[in-house]
């Protein structure tokens, strides 16, 4: 029989500290698969893991998901568990990582503050939770153990929230920011292919688009992958990630080309 599921998300990067965590959720739960989303989050980026954890979560088998982007580390942010929806529980920092993710797995239905010790490591730090009460807590849950006995019950609506950007359309085109900024350059924009649609009236399979950005206008096909267009030519497209709208350069990155950074705003019309 398959042992109980984790996913891990972190911004730790490349050092010891996933090892770490994960040692001691093993040391807990021998039997646990422990699936690595990423540790490689943009330091202190809470949104950045938050989008990644939300794109992916409803891909994973039902099962404990715990992901620590936590600058408040050891300051009066709570650590936390959310029962969703689905069946699954959230584990980390309440400073809006996992609420985005709990919404997509069919909302929140139960969240507590992990006040209870005995289900921590016995010497906790300042600085370092992921080790010592996210990574044991989690491995208590895949254990079986019931979501009750970490803590205290809170009122799923005082969690710190997080909302993604939204587009909004206006004057037959669509106002838009750039949302996430992925390893190949290309660039996450707020909105769906749908809005885009509505806003500028016709179907967008074919349609060649109008960006402007930072007082610049640059005219982009919308695509219906990456090898449409030659190398180092830019296309818009529909992510497969999350289903919103993005932009790209065929072997290159949209984000140099374009100077675009997270949040920057782009409108979009046809060309």
């Amino acid at each position: 029989m398959a042992g109980p599921f984790i996913s891990f998300l972190t911004d730790f990067g490349a050092d010891t500290a996933p090892a770490t965590c994960r040692g001691v959720m093993w040391g807990i739960a021998p039997d646990a698969r422990i699936l690595d989303l990423t540790h490689s989050v943009r330091a202190f980026a809470v949104r950045d893991g938050a989008f990644l954890l939300w794109s992916s979560v409803p891909y994973l088998p039902v099962g404990v998901h715990v992901a620590v982007v936590d600058p408040g580390v050891g300051t009066s942010r709570r650590p936390i568990a959310i029962r969703a929806g689905r069946g699954d529980l959230l584990v980390g920092p309440d400073n809006g990582l996992l609420v985005p993710a709990a919404e997509r797995l069919g909302g929140i239905t139960e969240a507590r503050v992990l006040t209870n010790r005995t289900l921590w490591r016995g010497d906790v730090s300042t600085t370092f939770h992921g080790r010592d009460i996210f990574s044991p807590v989690a491995a208590h849950l895949a254990n079986g153990v019931e979501l009750t006995t970490v803590g205290e019950a809170i009122d799923g609506a005082t969690l710190v929230q997080l909302a993604f950007p939204e587009a909004t359309a206006r004057d037959g085109g669509l106002d838009s920011s750039v949302l996430f900024i992925d390893a190949f350059g290309n660039c996450r924009l707020a909105g769906e292919p749908r809005e885009l649609e509505a806003a500028i009236g016709r179907p967008l399979t074919g349609v060649r688009l109008s960006m402007r950005h930072a007082g610049i206008v640059t005219e982009v096909p919308w695509c219906t992958s990456f090898g449409v267009v030659a190398a180092g030519e830019l296309l818009a497209y529909e992510d497969a990630d999350y289903g919103g709208l993005a932009v790209a350069v065929n072997q290159g990155s949209a984000a140099e080309r374009l100077r675009l950074t997270l949040d920057d705003l782009v409108r979009i019309e046809a060309a």
